[in-house]
């Protein structure tokens, strides 16, 4: 007889402000319903104390908000296991068999060190193409590797989670999943899109947050400055404004307020800058997309 298998262990963070109590519940429900797994799974309230929760959820309440990254960094250190999941407060998890089935993924292919699912609303609206991390979108059931994640479902090896320092903590919102996707693919491993894995999420629009445009600006300017060897920087950031110069010419008080968020890139201090390698470059631009676009 062989030996017998180990049943894989995960930690889950759920990130939340307390704002989608129902949501909440449906998502965390979701998780312990997972089979085939060992869960430890965390509830970080940012700025609230959670609870009313189902049993089996610990929680961590911090006193302020400190942003999704540094939420989610904060709720990494309260549990334990080889695999690491995180999960946003508005999404679900409709299969309870997705972890086994996305570990087995990850065990099958070591090459890969992050996973996202595909993403529907579970009302049945059309999902919106951002979901789906590449360039060329094809079907959402492709899989196929990615350079940057839609971060309200993500799972990795505990060992890569931590190779790549964790969610940059300064974004405090938006592109912090390019940047984990970007250090992933530097430890030396991929990022994977599995579109025959699913996660729940409804249709919101990002722009719904007032500090939409700045933020997006700021940190792709800082995504730039901490990840990129210094001669991509002003490539990588003057591509991504000639693409928004594109898209929103037609509506002035949205790149006003990105180009503020654009001189706040260059001005503001972005934290610790660890630049890829040039083989990393190279693996990327071999898979499809060099981090300049």
């Amino acid at each position: 007889m062989g030996e017998p298998v180990e049943t894989p262990r995960v930690g889950v963070v759920v990130l939340t402000q307390g704002t989608r109590p129902d949501d909440l519940d449906r998502g965390l429900r979701s998780i312990l319903n997972q089979q085939g797994v060992v869960l430890d799974v965390v509830c970080v309230g940012n700025g609230w104390q959670p609870v009313g929760l189902p049993e089996g959820v610990k929680t961590l309440g911090l006193p302020e908000n400190l942003g999704i990254p540094a939420g989610r960094n904060r709720g990494v250190a309260q549990v334990s296991g080889e695999y690491i999941f995180f999960l946003d407060d508005d999404a679900s998890i409709p299969d309870a068999g997705f972890l086994r089935a996305a570990i087995g993924q990850l065990q099958a292919d070591p090459g890969i060190g992050l996973l996202q699912p595909q993403v529907v609303d579970p009302s049945g609206t059309t999902s919106p193409r951002r979901w789906i991390p590449r360039i060329r979108k094809g079907e959402p059931d492709h899989s196929s590797n990615v350079f940057s994640v839609w971060e309200g479902a993500v799972l990795l090896p505990r060992a890569v989670f931590d190779a790549t320092g964790g969610w940059a903590e300064p974004f405090f919102y938006a592109h912090e999943g390019i940047e984990l996707a970007w250090r992933v693919w530097n430890t030396g491993k991929r990022a994977w899109y599995a579109g025959d894995l699913i996660a729940n999420h409804p249709v919101i629009q990002p722009t719904r947050h007032s500090y939409y445009y700045r933020l997006n600006a700021r940190n792709r300017v800082w995504l730039a400055r901490r990840n990129l060897p210094a001669v991509l920087v002003p490539l990588y950031v003057g591509s991504w404004t000639a693409i928004q110069l594109l898209r929103w010419w037609r509506h002035p008080k949205a790149l006003k307020a990105w180009f503020g968020g654009w001189r706040e890139g260059w001005r503001a201090d972005p934290g610790e800058r660890t630049p890829m390698s040039w083989r990393t470059v190279w693996r990327m631009t071999l898979a499809g997309r060099p981090p300049i676009v």
